[in-house]
């Protein structure tokens, strides 16, 4: 009988209690700043990046999942006895910890060739970020609990993500002009207007879709996308950095028109915080 072991990254941004119960394997990217590496939610908690990101001149970056810490987890899932290791990345657009985990998985078959026929790695690219792809990584998680084959769970991740919409608007646009979402001159004109982008990600490039004027104006925006576009049923997620009062509010709009709870609210993680900044709000969801 196949056993299968699901794995991500810390851009996932999956809440630490679901990654606990559904027995998910989270590798952290680096963040690095002022000299000093965190680990992105070991060391590094979105809480203490938010006041990074208020005081820096210079943003953080941050650096993708080490060749090591893949070699590792390679290792121990195979001496647990798996069959298959099913591991989901960010956008191979956005960074290299994709192909990080396409070389680390050669290099283990090189170091254990009697693994191959044991023990097989399943590497997903996601094209995106966030729980745009961590709402599928758990559902596969439950799949797997309830006896599903591999082959089926690859399927849900793989049609999931090609449907997949985060849509983000981050509320003030600091953060977003210093990381090129946004040129410094469309920047001051949005904020000298009070536009506020909406972004979301397609085939892995950031595209700026709408830009609603006012902090109500965008909460509204947001749901009416994903009344629209949300494929009836199926399972979203809510997202705010440091606004909890803005978030109330999406929260409140999304329960009036939406058919069913979100899988999770969340503080977005370090990294998706580099782009948006951390005064922002979003709906993850399948069209």
């Amino acid at each position: 009988m196949n056993q299968i072991k699901i794995a991500t990254d810390s851009t996932s941004d999956i809440p630490k209690q679901l990654c606990e119960q559904w027995n998910i394997s989270v590798l952290p990217l680096t963040i690095l700043h002022e000299g000093k590496e965190y680990q992105d939610g070991v060391d590094m908690l979105p809480q203490d990046f938010y006041k990074i990101l208020d005081t820096a001149e210079k943003l953080p970056v941050s650096s993708q999942v080490s060749t090591a810490l893949y070699m590792e987890l390679f290792e121990t899932t195979w001496r647990e006895n798996y069959t298959d290791l099913v591991h989901v990345t960010l956008n191979s657009k956005g960074s290299g910890t994709y192909q990080a985990a396409v070389l680390a998985k050669e290099l283990f078959f090189e170091a254990h060739p009697e693994a191959k026929e044991a023990f097989r790695i399943h590497i997903i690219d996601s094209r995106t970020y966030s729980m745009a792809y961590g709402i599928p990584v758990v559902e596969a998680a439950q799949m797997i609990q309830e006896g599903a084959s591999v082959e089926a769970v690859i399927q849900h991740l793989e049609e999931w993500l090609r449907h997949t919409r985060p849509v983000f608007v981050p509320l003030t646009l600091k953060c977003v002009k210093k990381s090129g979402r946004i040129s410094p001159a469309a920047a001051f004109v949005g904020d000298a207007l009070g536009l506020k982008p909406m972004i979301t990600f397609e085939d892995g490039e950031a595209k700026i879709i709408a830009k609603p004027r006012g902090e109500n104006n965008a909460i509204s925006a947001l749901v009416d996308r994903c009344r629209k576009e949300r494929k009836p049923g199926s399972n979203y997620a809510l997202v705010y950095g440091k606004n909890p009062e803005a978030f109330f509010k999406l929260k409140t709009a999304c329960a009036e028109v939406l058919d069913r709870p979100p899988l999770a609210e969340y503080q977005v993680g370090c990294v998706i915080g580099l782009n948006t900044g951390p005064d922002m709000i979003g709906i993850l969801y399948r069209t």
